[in-house]
Parts: structure tokens; sequence; C-alpha cells
């Protein structure tokens, strides 16, 4: 179970919405292709091949460490589930990942093993307890996991296009839906497994989820976010939608943070849900393409309007891989002086 260091880590305490001297920094994607330090310890590796490599793995889900922030995600993918599953996947550039057989029928997707054993995911168990290892406490440990409709997305091979996936939920509706709860259930087991090896918070992603209709949302999303947040408990529970337009219904899902994208105004989720904890929202683009200078004064206005309490300094999605070293490092910096 989560370890007694759970209390003195400032991400975990901000996350459960304790009283804090400073509001913590991390951001999605913080391990990736922007960083050199990450890139050769990838050394030329397929992503799948170095996903499942532990110790690369492991050094590359700490490369962020010597920037200051005060969490590690760990590094891996949000396929790692469906592989375990049964569904195996390959990583295209610029196409994402790809399943080698989508699941287009009813006996595709029996073939989806909807209880996979811990054992068929245990790099990631692996990655973990070595992690947790190397950190001996200084750090929390975030895991994550994808959400049913954008983990199905890229099980039926649609990925982003989500008019595609409209298409096949229309045609398919029993393959659809069933996909979905299978997964949804996957997600749960998953989730409380790393939770029971000792993750200190998790973050689920729905990153598709924000480009559907308030009926499709009603219908794909919102209620797999609540399924996984009542089955997985135990830490800090983090809610992201890319830019999700659904602000009330994502704060309704039993979530303890909710992470907002550039759409959002945080100040005023402050103040409309003071029982919740916001976690964002600075402007991945102004990190990437902008001086240090604006990426420092793009991180105060997010303090500010984060108010210093309930609050965890995140991006509006993940580290963009043209990201300049320098501007990470401001991003930090600046987050952590206040």
């Amino acid at each position: 179970m989560p370890d007694a260091h759970h209390d003195k880590h400032l991400l975990i305490r901000a996350a459960r919405g304790e009283r804090v001297e400073r509001a913590p920094v991390w951001a999605m994607r913080q391990a990736g292709r922007w960083d050199p330090e990450f890139r050769a310890v990838r050394a030329g590796m397929s992503f799948y091949e170095f996903s499942e490599n532990v110790e690369a793995s492991v050094r590359a889900s700490l490369c962020p460490r010597r920037f200051g922030v005060d969490g590690i995600i760990l590094f891996y993918d949000i396929t790692t589930l469906p592989v375990s599953m049964g569904l195996p996947f390959e990583l295209k550039p610029g196409a994402g990942p790809v399943p080698d057989a989508p699941i287009r029928t009813l006996a595709d997707l029996d073939r989806l093993n909807p209880k996979p054993q811990p054992d068929t995911y245990a790099h990631i168990r692996k990655l973990l307890a070595r992690v947790k290892e190397e950190l001996r406490g200084e750090l929390p440990v975030l895991v994550f996991a994808g959400a049913p409709f954008t983990v199905a997305t890229y099980c039926i091979g649609t990925g982003k296009d989500v008019d595609a996936t409209r298409a096949f939920a229309a045609e398919r509706p029993a393959v659809w839906n069933g996909l979905l709860e299978r997964l949804s259930g996957a997600t749960t087991d998953f989730l409380n497994t790393l939770v029971a090896d000792g993750a200190d918070a998790y973050q689920l992603f729905d990153s598709w989820a924000g480009a559907l209709t308030p009926s499709e949302y009603d219908a794909w999303a919102q209620p797999y976010h609540a399924a996984a947040f009542a089955g997985a408990t135990g830490v800090p529970r983090i809610l992201f939608v890319k830019e999700g337009p659904y602000l009330e219904r994502m704060c309704a899902t039993g979530a303890d943070a909710i992470s907002l994208g550039s759409v959002h105004d945080l100040a005023a989720a402050r103040r409309d849900y003071p029982h919740l904890v916001f976690q964002g929202n600075v402007d991945e683009e102004i990190v990437r393409g902008g001086t240090p200078a604006e990426v420092e004064a793009a991180v105060r206005a997010c303090l500010k309007a984060g108010g210093g309490h309930r609050h965890i300094v995140n991006l509006n999605h993940g580290v963009d891989k043209g990201t300049p070293v320098a501007n990470f490092e401001t991003y930090v910096r600046t987050a952590k002086s206040g």
C-alpha cells in the first residue's frame, strides 16, 4: 500500500487539498524527446522496446528530476493496458500507436482479456519498484492510465479522428460499447495494482474526449471517469481531458484534482469549485515557442490565478518535442520561486 512518505510530499499534500508552502510543479510528458538526456537514454530503441526495457525506462522517468520537479511520472504508454489484454501495438511516426489487428467484431473483442493478470504488465510494476528504490522517498511517483474512450479509439485504429470513431460507434454499437466496458474494468484493476505497489497518485488521461458532443461525452467518457475514480482509491486521483470543454462534468467525476486546459479560467474554477484541486494551466505553446521571459510571465500569471492553495502547476497538455531545455528550466524555477 502507499507508504509513509506520502505525508511529506508537497505534491501529494496539495493534491489532497492540504495547506502547502507553495504550489508544486510537474509537467505531462516531462520525460520526453525534448530532453537531450532522455534521447540519449532511448538511443534509437523503438518505443515499445524502450518501454519494456525496465532499466532504460527507470532512467528516462528520472531524467526530469535534475530540473527540480515535485513529482516523477513513470514513462510508459496508455496502450500498455490493451497490450496486456492481448492486443499488440506498434508506435508509428506521425500516426501514434497503431494496433496490429484493430478491433472490428465481437469475435475480436472476445480475444481481449477483460482481467489481464498483473504479470502481463510486469515491466510497469518493476519500473515503479525501481523508480521508488532510486528516489528513496525524495519525490512522489505518479502512475497513469488512459480512460476507456481514448484507449478504445486506439484499439479500433481511429485515434484522434473523432469522426471516424463516431462512424465506428454508429455502425458497430455492440462492439464499441463492449470495448468501453471491457477497458473500464481492466483500467480499474490496473490502477489498483499500481496503487497497491506504492504509487503515490494517478492521472486518468482522456486525451480525445474534449472533442465529443455533450451527449457523446455523457455516454462514452463521463461514466467511465466516475467508474475509475470510484473503483481505484487510496491516493489522489487526477483527471485530464485535453482542453476539455465540460468543466462541470469533469468536476462531478469524483476526481480529487482536475487538470485544466488553456480554454479554462483557473481563478474562476478555483472560485466555483472550492472543494476541488486544480492542475495547470500554463500554455504549452509558450513553453515551446516563447522566450524565457514569456515563459516566466505565463507561470507567474498561472500562480496568481491558482492562489497558492489547491493548485498544482502544470501545462495545458504535454511538453512538446520542440521545447528548449532553457524554457523548461525557467518553467520549473519560476513555479518554485513563487
